[in-house]
């Protein structure tokens, strides 16, 4: 296997969203009282590193066949890699990710199983039932928990910014799976993406760096959102990795908010950094 082949299975270049993820539920638990620390926060992003990864791996696995008729230039289809070879790799990976949870507790360890458990149901039926956006939502609500209950608890601003990522990611999701056809059905589901905006807004009040980061927020979104609407070629794509790009922006509004401006630095860093590595490796 090469170093391509392992990139593109992995989609790799999202991964800076996923750190953000485990930085932002880490903080903001400490903002509601529990203590945290770099080590904490490295070992969370660690272990959603191995489960991000792991989900990705197993995407391909299961999908090997559509992928074959749908999306040839996938490593699967074009032979780089067996399909049980991807299978073995996916479920170690996700067994590391569970380990890695469980080095921060037993409580850890619990939320890597759900999470395990989720990224699985997800790749398993994705293709199958009109909930796979809300399967995948849920994955990304529990990497907010992950981190948060490694650094002493999971509610309060965490909480609340992990239902808003949930719903997020439920309209990301939604256009992904429009990906493959280049158009959106149904544009009504998309407005689930104003619930994100408005938890974003609730937690930016007071910061002038939270507010200034909302309005880049907002900008990303609606850049995604009018070329879902344009339906030119290509649009669909480009919106979805540019909405994906945008976790790690979500997230630094929320650590700009909770008075934590240098994390928020690096979720805005995180975000820039994504779009920098979709131009290398497909975010999708």
């Amino acid at each position: 296997m090469t170093l391509t082949t392992f990139l593109k299975l992995g989609r790799l270049s999202n991964l800076p969203t996923v750190w953000s993820n485990a930085l932002a539920g880490a903080v903001l638990a400490a903002g509601a009282g529990a203590g945290t620390g770099a080590g904490t926060v490295a070992l969370a992003a660690l272990a959603l590193t191995f489960f991000y990864v792991g989900g990705m791996w197993l995407n391909d696995a299961f999908d090997a066949e559509i992928d074959a008729a749908m999306r040839a230039d996938r490593p699967i289809p074009l032979g780089e890699i067996p399909r049980e070879t991807v299978f073995a790799g996916g479920g170690l990976f996700l067994v590391l990710g569970i380990g890695t949870a469980g080095l921060l507790g037993a409580e850890v360890a619990l939320a890597g199983y759900a999470l395990a458990g989720t990224v699985l149901l997800y790749d398993w039926l994705h293709k199958r039932t009109a909930l796979a956006p809300v399967i995948m939502g849920a994955t990304r609500f529990l990497s907010y928990a992950l981190a948060a209950i490694a650094a002493g608890g999971f509610g309060g601003d965490a909480a609340l910014g992990a239902a808003g990522l949930f719903a997020y990611v439920i309209g990301l999701t939604y256009a992904a799976k429009q990906e493959a056809y280049d158009r959106i059905e149904r544009a009504w589901p998309l407005a689930v993406l104003a619930l994100p905006l408005l938890v974003a807004g609730w937690m930016a009040a007071g910061s002038g760096l939270a507010l200034a980061l909302l309005a880049a927020l907002v900008a990303v979104t609606g850049l995604a959102l009018r070329r879902f609407f344009r339906r030119a070629r290509g649009d669909v794509p480009k919106g979805v990795v540019t909405l994906i790009a945008g976790i790690a922006l979500y997230d630094a509004v929320l650590l700009a908010g909770a008075g934590a401006p240098v994390a928020a630095g690096l979720a805005a860093a995180a975000f820039l950094l994504t779009l920098a590595l979709q131009r290398v490796v497909s975010g999708t």
